[in-house]
């Protein structure tokens, strides 16, 4: 009577082309050049040529200095003005930034810094410095280091290009005990700098503008872009207190931007990173987050990171304040980082598995918050998109690599684990580049199933079964067993390869598990379907020895490491093939085990007549008929299916213990368990 039940795996208990230049007349004597037209087009002189002064080249052409003229452009005038303020708490010389957005249109940001200079400028007679700044690129007082160790400008155009895309810029100063004002209108200052009289309890600068609708239509600013920024500048400097402030008619009713808010985070980037992963379930229990306050005459770098297991990895980096979302040189310098030191780790614990992952496996899920903070720093454009600065590199990777092999060591259990995933995510790639090379081999011809598989003639899955067996000779027997219309055989050469401790590389070259996975049709890993699989029942069947015993374990490993969906769903079995075969007379039975065998021999062997016993040496010795009547018949066979226990973490520590590279946790399972060795049973 055929029976089937469940074992645990692991159990222990067009463009235009341009006109070609026409050649230079030639001169006639000591007569003038003479201007020639052709084509009736009129003639190109002097007067031809235009030149923009002061900030009428920002108007014309306001891509070159922000990008374009759409809604993320119009923000960026926000980053250009609270940069400054930033720039004045990073120097120390402010405690706490105020912005506001009012219902007009307008918005205000104020700080308590040292004010912009009001006092005449000594080379622009006439003008005070205030007027200079905001009216004339390139002014400013960010191109050495004697004002500024770091700073997010460099170019000394954010403010005046603000003034000169506004329709309308009011800037006041604190400056000495005097209050003073000066009011401009797309660029052109309508008032001189005032003075307002004295205030005694105020210092600083406040700067209140509205984007001019001329160039930027009809884009406005939004509540909440503004309120993520200026959360996201109060994370970047710990020693800042940002203040929000909204115009309530601008606020949506039940959205997530408030009225009023105050921005103090003590703990800086990791407080931005656990914020923006909340709720996400990490690799590793901790945030991995460190600061180093200066490096070689340069601000210092602090960074905040973590791997979370159910979401994509991003790095969110800044350069003095300034975010950079295509990245640059101080993130090349992290990734660098992470990969050396979890490499490092590796080889310090004797994981040779690791050899093969790269950098873009440590961050695939990787969520990071870099800031950097350089003096004189590089970008790629005036909207500062992305760090040019070599040095970053250096300086990010030598602050950070020293932490994390710190962090690592400290914590071994979770650095392990943090290793464990990064080799699954390598071995994922791994899998991913060979089936793209199956799938663009299958694109010029007709993809083949493994030679040695002898398949079932029925195409639906549904009661369709695949028996893996181990070598040729195993093989023969079941295939002259099977039933040919819901019944394969894949004979495997000997022992398959103990996945748990091979390198992803080994892994994706081997060729019997790479036949194994064709035959099934589903795929590995993350790329594993279970509705492409072609088989309702996987059946590993090996001989009822310590060999066979073996084998099944390496493949049961290779099935909960790369497959183990098809597992969860209920695919995996293990036949019972006999040990032995006991007859007298015409009574035959089959033993699956000495126990079971000494039990037959006690309870239906009792007659007279010699009992006969022969012991199977392995399933290449058995009948067709032998082994379709013990092993294959559905209506008379035994299967074990394998199941996960409910402790899945539990069970994945069990595999790596039992099937990993290291040969003392095995010699421990065995002393520990020595004593119940007579008792195991199948």
């Amino acid at each position: 009577m055929a029976k089937e039940t469940t074992l645990s795996l692991f159990d222990e208990s067009p463009a235009t082309a341009p006109k070609p230049a026409a050649a230079a007349p030639k001169p006639e004597g000591k007569s003038a050049p003479r201007v020639v037209s052709r084509g009736g087009e009129d003639a190109y002189t002097a007067a031809d040529i235009e030149v923009l002064e002061g900030l009428e080249p920002v108007r014309r052409r306001p891509g070159m200095y922000i990008g374009g003229t759409d809604e993320k452009a119009l923000h960026h005038l926000f980053a250009e003005v609270i940069d400054n303020s930033m720039d004045e708490a990073v120097a120390g010389h402010a405690t706490w930034i105020d912005v506001t957005l009012e219902a007009d249109g307008y918005l205000t940001v104020i700080d308590n810094g040292r004010g912009i200079p009001v006092d005449p400028h000594p080379k622009y007679a006439g003008k005070s410095a205030l007027e200079v700044i905001m009216t004339t690129l390139h002014a400013g007082g960010k191109f050495d280091s004697k004002v500024y160790d770091t700073s997010g400008g460099l170019h000394g155009v954010g403010v005046s290009v603000v003034n000169a895309l506004s329709e309308r810029l009011e800037v006041e100063v604190a400056r000495g005990r005097q209050l003073y004002r000066q009011v401009y209108e797309k660029g052109q200052p309508v008032t001189g700098v005032e003075s307002l009289g004295e205030v005694m309890n105020r210092r600083g600068t406040r700067t209140r503008f509205k984007p001019d609708a001329e160039i930027f239509g009809k884009a406005q600013f939004r509540p909440a872009l503004l309120f993520r920024m200026t959360r996201s500048k109060a994370y970047l400097f710990r020693g800042v207190e940002i203040r929000w402030s909204c115009a309530p008619e601008l606020l949506q009713a039940g959205g997530a931007v408030p009225e009023k808010e105050v921005f103090r985070f003590p703990g800086g980037l990791k407080d931005f990173l656990a914020a923006e992963i909340a709720g996400d379930t990490l690799v590793a229990n901790d945030i991995f987050a460190g600061r180093l306050e200066k490096e070689r005459g340069h601000g210092g770098v602090e960074w905040a990171i973590a791997w979370c297991a159910g979401r994509d990895g991003f790095v969110s980096s800044y350069c003095n304040t300034v975010p950079t979302p295509d990245g640059g040189t101080h993130e090349a310098g992290l990734r660098t980082a992470l990969l050396k030191g979890l490499r490092s780790y590796a080889e310090l614990t004797g994981r040779k598995r690791a050899q093969v992952f790269s950098a873009d496996d440590v961050m695939t899920s990787c969520t990071a918050m870099l800031s950097v903070f350089i003096r004189e720093p590089e970008f790629q454009g005036q909207t500062k998109d992305r760090l040019a600065t070599g040095e970053a590199a250096r300086i990010v990777e030598q602050a950070v690599r020293d932490e994390f092999d710190h962090w690592l060591t400290a914590s071994p259990q979770q650095a392990t684990k943090l290793l464990d995933w990064v080799i699954e995510r390598a071995e994922d790639r791994m899998r991913r580049r060979q089936e793209k090379e199956v799938g663009r081999k299958s694109a010029v011809r007709k993809l083949r199933l493994p030679g040695k598989l002898a398949d079932c003639s029925n195409t639906a899955t549904a009661g369709a079964e695949i028996f893996i067996v181990e070598g040729d000779s195993a093989g023969g027997s079941a295939k002259q067993a099977r039933d040919r219309k819901t019944q394969a055989v894949l004979p495997l050469r000997g022992k398959i390869l103990n996945v748990e401790s091979a390198a992803a590389g080994k892994v994706g070259l081997n060729q019997q598990l790479a036949d194994l996975t064709q035959a099934l049709g589903c795929g590995t890993g993350a790329q594993y379907r279970g509705e492409d699989l072609r088989y309702d029942k996987v059946i590993i069947m090996t001989d009822a020895d310590v060999d066979g015993a073996h084998i099944a374990s390496l493949l049961m490993t290779f099935f909960y490491r790369q497959m183990p969906k098809l597992i969860e769903d209920g695919h995996l079995y293990l036949a019972v093939p006999p040990l032995y075969r006991i007859s007298q007379g015409g009574k035959t039975l089959y033993a699956v085990d000495d126990h079971h065998k000494d039990e037959l021999l006690r309870t239906e062997f009792t007659g007279r007549g010699k009992v006969e016993i022969g012991r199977f040496k392995g399933l290449g010795e058995m009948l067709p008929n032998q082994l379709r009547d013990t092993t294959m018949d559905p209506k008379r066979r035994t299967l074990l299916r394998i199941e996960v226990e409910t402790d899945p973490e539990g069970t994945t520590d069990a595999v790596r213990r039992l099937m990993g590279n290291n040969p003392e946790a095995r010699f421990r399972f065995i002393q520990d368990n020595a004593e119940f060795a007579e008792d195991l049973d199948i």
